[in-house]
């Protein structure tokens, strides 16, 4: 069986655009591959919000995003994505995080330009390393990878702190470097994200659609002929998420009951189906008789 890196790289070989939808744990990630997704994104700010209830600003640590990682590629079969935040410290850091991160099978990891702590891309009070110390980074991560074809996704936050030149510059420096996909964060016009895929040709660039955040929501069919490579959601899933919890809550405290929505839950059926019940059966049948 092919590595799940050798698929994601083969992936960007193709003429069509990867779209990678945002998990936080490791049902959303079965619901993801269930839609028919190619690709998961496992998502630090969602990671924060659903396993410890906190913002996005670097509080989640190496372990914890370790373990759902882990849970999420244990749980399904396509190629995982797991941003790492900046790598949870300096190069030497960042050699052990992605040799901690290879051994749980992820197919790709995305680093960052930002000190630590960091925060959400799309949110004020970002600072940035410098570009050199970014570039010894990437020299280290793929140093420290055994996972011949593990994807390195480098990304800049230089355009909300600096200029929209000076990330065009920190990118190209990072593709010199052995960046395998550019991610040059938070573009704030359609002009600005032509012109990142302009400039940056030749190397795979990857746009991140935030709903409400800094850049502007396209079709996804309109991505792939800007020249983008992958689109990632890694909010979408969470947003609805917590919409829904909250519309079934309010329901219950309001009327008592949620018989009111309940054509907008799924079956009892289902919510076991949907984690793999029949297969679990079918095994205990096989293995626990006697």
């Amino acid at each position: 069986m092919k590595q799940k890196s050798t698929q994601l790289r083969e992936f960007l070989k193709e003429d069509k655009i990867i779209v990678a939808p945002g998990a936080f744990d490791a049902l959303s990630a079965r619901l993801i591959e269930q839609a028919g997704f190619p690709v998961v994104y496992v998502t630090g700010a969602g990671v924060a919000s659903s396993r410890l209830g906190v913002p996005d600003i670097g509080l989640t640590t190496m372990s914890e995003l370790l373990d759902t990682g882990k849970n999420i590629t244990n749980t399904i079969n396509i190629p995982v994505i797991c941003d790492i935040d900046t790598g949870f410290g300096n190069a030497l850091n960042l050699m052990r995080t992605v040799r901690e991160f290879e051994n749980i099978g992820v197919a790709g990891l995305q680093i960052e330009d930002q000190i630590t702590p960091k925060r959400c891309g799309h949110t004020a009070g970002k600072q940035l390393i410098s570009k050199d110390e970014m570039v010894k980074k990437i020299e280290a991560f793929q140093a420290a990878k055994q996972t011949k074809d593990l994807v390195l996704i480098a990304r800049t936050d230089a355009i909300a702190v600096n200029t929209f030149e000076d990330a065009i510059d920190r990118a190209k420096a990072y593709a010199a470097a052995g960046a395998d996909v550019l991610f040059v964060e938070a573009p704030q016009t359609v002009d600005q994200m032509r012109q990142i895929t302009e400039i940056l040709k030749g190397t795979p660039v990857l746009i991140n659609m935030v709903e409400g955040g800094k850049t502007p929501v396209l079709p996804v069919k309109e991505l792939g002929k800007m020249g983008f490579r992958i689109a990632i959601y890694p909010t979408s899933a969470w947003m609805a998420a917590i919409k829904s919890i909250q519309k079934v809550l309010y329901e219950l405290k309001r009327q008592g009951t949620t018989d009111g929505l309940r054509e907008d839950m799924v079956s009892f059926h289902e919510m076991f189906e949907i984690v793999g019940l029949s297969k679990y059966i079918a095994l205990e049948e096989k293995y626990l008789t006697f």
